[in-house]
């Protein structure tokens, strides 16, 4: 049985405040209603150079939460939300809480086979959705028996028009009785590293938890109804609707919406707008470094800058922190912690490479593989306990008990803390390579080859090998205009790593495989590797 943590020594960084943390135990609806009293006039939304106030915004969420409930809508039901970025996720998704419905976070890209997986297995009866995912839908309303289906760009059919929906609808005078604790107010379908999805459940306790642990993780550096927050990941992914919008909402502050993520538009806004809190991904910030005339956009007007998703590689964050001066707080989550464990406060110190230390409320343990906690320094897994952490998988008891064990949550990560309390993730425990006996973390060798000048992107996995079990096999994307010496690479390599951890084998790819978030998918890479393995047998 894994213990309580006796020392817990990030807690010396700990502002005074941060020690007594009170979390409120409230709904997500809440957070809207707090900030649409406190700042009815301050700008909530800023999208296409529209403009809408949160007084407004509160207004459009419970006429839309009114019509609901006088479709029949009840608390509990699931609504799936299969949008892009949009003002109208941010009214249906409120909405959705307003009335205690489980919002069923959608990819618009999906194809039927996988929509349909998440609507069985979470039963939803309700769907909102956008242009881009109008074909799927429609091939899938044969299938799937909705109840109701609400198409964002309908004006044509006003019963199913959520334009008029929100027009027309009488607004709640009182929201759903909400339960913290017990009501689940999201859940976030992850496939892990497995690829087979599961439905994380996450309370409305857990959600406004992380939001309020990720505030006093910025301190005095982020101001209540000063911020403009660029939001250019996608607000179905968990990372963006806990960092971007229900941050965002809680502290008043003006929301930059980009329905995607294309850099010379985000660069012409956030030259207009001046956001000052940029929750992005590697990719973005990939993107950014990489653009020829970054210097002439203004980003020193980011005072507070994180990224989620993947690990952000050193050196496109030292490129990054050159080229604007603005500083990125480097962090950790997973869709089953609402997402937020860790991340480098901008009041103690600041530890490149390592994902700094756990939230307020947020107890970490690193075990070995007979759930012993490892000392100072040494590799184990990594296992998290707080307000944030899931109430479970949806209708799957199973990976629960395995997910889930006296209250730890055993994330499949392999870390480090050194002795101030920091942590570092060195790999995934199912990605770590086993090289004659040796252990390989695909991280480190990734770090490496970022850092070779003519490199823009980097992927190692491990592969099979008759002789030796595995080998190390890197997959690299040359930066534009760059040509590469792979015999170069691999001395490189060798001038930096010790002989075993080098790749035995590279790959020259135009890209690599991701998903809509921009989160690298190495299984995909592996599947292909053992496709080969199987032909050439």
């Amino acid at each position: 049985m894994v213990r309580k943590t006796v020392t817990q020594p990030w807690k010396q960084w700990y502002e005074e405040r941060m020690k007594f943390l009170q979390l409120p135990e409230i709904s997500v609806y809440t957070l809207l209603d707090n900030t649409a009293k406190k700042f009815p006039n301050h700008t909530a939304i800023i999208f296409e150079d529209n403009l809408i106030d949160y007084k407004n915004l509160k207004l459009q969420v419970d006429k839309l939460a009114g019509k609901w409930k006088e479709l029949g809508f009840v608390k509990g039901e699931r609504i799936g939300l299969m949008m892009a970025n949009h003002p109208y996720f941010i009214v249906s998704y409120y909405a959705a809480q307003a009335l205690g419905l489980i919002v069923v976070q959608l990819n618009p890209m999906y194809k039927q086979r996988e929509l349909l997986q998440i609507l069985i297995d979470s039963n939803a009866k309700y769907i909102v959705f956008d242009q881009t995912a109008a074909n799927t839908v429609e091939e899938t309303k044969g299938i799937y028996d909705f109840v109701t289906c609400i198409n964002t760009d309908d004006e044509q059919n006003d019963s199913h028009s959520l334009r008029s929906m929100i027009e027309f609808g009488e607004a709640i005078k009182t929201p759903e009785c909400i339960n913290p604790y017990e009501d689940t107010a999201v859940i976030q379908y992850t496939g892990g590293t497995t690829g087979k999805m599961k439905g994380v459940m996450l309370t409305h306790y857990n959600l406004t938890s992380n939001v309020v642990q990720s505030f006093e993780m910025y301190g005095d550096s982020m101001i209540p109804g000063e911020e403009i927050v660029l939001a250019s990941t996608p607000l179905y992914h968990v990372y963006a609707m806990t960092s971007a919008m229900n941050l965002g909402i809680y502290i008043g502050a003006s929301i930059l919406l980009f329905p995607k993520f294309e850099v010379q538009n985000v660069l012409d806004n956030i030259k207009k707008y001046r956001p000052t809190f940029f929750p992005g991904v590697p990719k973005m910030y990939n993107a950014f470094v990489n653009h020829p005339e970054i210097e002439n956009y203004g980003l020193d007007c980011l005072r507070n800058c994180s990224c989620g998703s993947a690990p952000l590689p050193v050196e496109v964050m030292k490129r990054f922190e050159v080229l604007t001066g603005a500083k990125i707080g480097e962090g950790f989550g997973l869709s089953e912690a609402s997402p937020s464990t860790h991340r480098n406060p901008p009041f103690g110190k600041r530890k490149i490479g390592s994902i700094g230390i756990p939230f307020p409320g947020t107890d970490c343990l690193i075990i070995d593989d007979d759930n012993n906690e490892v000392p100072n320094t040494g590799v184990g897994e990594l296992l998290i306990k707080g307000p944030q952490i899931m109430k479970g998988y949806w209708n799957n008891e199973s990976e629960t008990k395995k997910a889930l064990q006296n209250d730890w949550l055993y994330t499949g990560d392999l870390a480090v803390m050194d002795e101030e309390g920091y942590f570092y993730i060195v790999g995934r425990k199912k990605e770590m390579i086993i090289v004659s006996g040796f252990n390989i973390y695909p991280q480190e060798v990734e770090g490496v080859l970022y850092e070779h000048p003519t490199i823009k992107e980097a992927a190692v996995v491990g592969i099979s090998h008759k002789e030796i079990g595995e080998v190390v096999k890197a997959f690299i994307v040359p930066k534009e205009n760059a040509s590469i010496d792979l015999d170069e690479i691999e001395g490189y390599c060798y001038s930096q790593l010790t002989p075993y951890k080098v790749p035995k084998e590279f790959e020259i790819r135009k890209e690599l495989p991701r998903n809509t978030v921009g989160k690298l998918l190495k299984r995909l890479l592996i599947k292909e590797e053992l496709e080969k393995e199987e032909k050439s047998e």
